[in-house]
């Protein structure tokens, strides 16, 4: 069987009360066209996905112009059953077309693989389900040898239908050369005057064609997206599923219900990760870390044994094995930090090199720099990298000690063992191995007073 999927993506999604086309908002940080597509390219098909699409279609194609696809343009949103008639010049002969949602993002390569596996090759397949509430979707009509007959969409259902409960998923498998003979033949004469993609389930049955439905795995893989509850309700259900996929892997979270993954997570064993962690991009997490409340991990790649305290954001950044971080520490990118680099509380680190056992502790903002092995740098340390027009790097050598508060003006370099005296700015290289000041002689102004508002002074004589 060769299979061609086409994504149905043009509609306008007024429920939304969005400005943007629905088929780019996103679930797990990722749009939900792409979702599928993605979905479409694991079932092994020689031709990639063609994407009808419509609305706001130049955004949705900047948009998303790094997926493989065919973008196929529906000018006038007349139904599914027109969205699907503007793929025909694009389907392969003898190719069974998969017809596939840009707003049903969560259905499986493994549920698309079993209606494959169970439908015939001169038949017609469908995914159906139950719903307990099944209210907006098309319901699927029966015989009573339990063969599908038809599917009527729900606006056009008569009172005596609305309690069927079998829902139609949108889902199909139909060959090729059927939808060439019978998508000509739809027509609109319905409550929406709309050339309905259903309708072809009529047709099967007067050609006397099988019809193979399945059901998926989890129900809420053929769920759509139609308004902003229904986008809430599908992240939860992935972000469970993610959840517990890394459960199962072995990585202990405090709370699953409050994590989330919006990207790839790559995790080692006996990693705990406490609540409302946010994972994007691709993560890389190595063994026995610990992963404090409320933080960001941002395509970062993170070392054995790490700790990240509460509140700290990793962005980009490469850490080694054993290094401690925050709480409330930003790591922003290029940054990478060697084994046992201690960077604390109020520490921002941008572009820059950390040697092996470091510590910037407190209150310190390090960008641009390249900084060796055993150095300490005290509280309020600054790294001045731009003058306004271009950014300058700072050097500081192993087993340096930068006391507190200093500005270190780049370009400069801090020698090997230096030592810079609290409240200093370096302006001009320090020499290894020597204390290098730069800062105002202290005086004392005796008989100095501080002056005083009137009132304040006279309460101060009254007293």
């Amino acid at each position: 069987m060769v299979l061609c999927p086409v994504i149905l993506a043009a509609g306008l999604g007024k429920r939304m009360h969005s400005q943007s086309p629905k088929v780019l908002h996103c679930i797990g940080g990722k749009p939900l066209l792409e979702h599928i597509v993605l979905t479409a390219s694991q079932l092994g098909s020689p031709h990639q996905p063609i994407v009808i699409y419509g609305h706001q279609g130049a955004a949705l194609r900047r948009h998303l112009a790094h997926l493989s696809v065919t973008w196929v343009e529906q000018r006038e949103q007349l139904g599914t059953g027109h969205a699907l008639l503007h793929a025909l010049p694009h389907l392969p002969d003898n190719s069974h077309v998969l017809v596939l949602y840009g707003d049903v993002p969560l259905i499986t390569a493994r549920t698309l693989q079993h209606l494959i596996q169970q439908t015939k090759e001169n038949a017609l397949g469908i995914i159906t389900a139950r719903l307990r509430d099944p209210a907006g979707l098309g319901r699927i009509v029966r015989d009573d040898k339990n063969k599908i007959i038809s599917i009527i969409e729900e606006k056009d259902l008569l009172q005596t239908q609305k309690t069927m409960n079998e829902i139609n998923s949108g889902i199909y498998l139909i060959p090729e050369k059927y939808l060439r003979e019978w998508l000509p033949k739809l027509h609109n004469d319905n409550a929406q005057h709309e050339f309905y993609l259903t309708d072809l389930i009529s047709i099967a049955v007067q050609n006397n064609i099988s019809i193979h439905s399945i059901e998926p795995f989890d129900e809420e893989e053929i769920l759509g997206v139609n308004n902003r509850q229904q986008l809430s309700t599908l992240e939860r259900f992935y972000q469970k599923q993610g959840a517990e996929k890394l459960m199962l892997q072995g990585t202990t979270l405090l709370d699953p219900e409050r994590f989330d993954l919006r990207g790839e997570a790559h995790i080692g064993q006996d990693v705990v990760i406490d609540i409302n962690v946010i994972l994007e991009g691709n993560v890389t997490i190595g063994h026995g870390c610990v992963i404090g409340p409320h933080t960001v991990l941002r395509n970062a790649v993170i070392g054995d044994h790490v700790e990240i305290k509460a509140y700290s954001i990793i962005d980009g950044a490469e850490i080694a094995n054993h290094c401690v971080i925050g709480p409330f520490a930003r790591l922003r990118p290029g940054t990478v930090l060697s084994e046992n680099a201690h960077v604390g509380n109020f520490v921002e680190v941008k572009n820059s090199m950390i040697g092996t056992a470091t510590k910037i502790n407190h209150l310190s903002y390090i960008g641009d720099s390249e900084i060796g092995k055993q150095v300490n740098i005290g509280a309020g340390t600054i790294t001045c990298n731009y003058d306004g027009v271009n950014k300058h790097k700072t050097v500081i050598a192993d087993h340096a000690f930068i006391g507190s508060n200093t500005a270190l003006v780049a370009p400069v370099t801090i020698g090997e063992a230096a030592t810079i005296g609290a409240g200093s700015t370096i302006t001009n290289d320090a020499p290894a191995k020597q204390l290098t000041l730069g800062r105002a002689k202290q005086l004392t102004i005796l008989h100095w007073q501080r002056p005083e508002k009137k009132e304040l002074s006279e309460k101060i004589e009254k007293e």
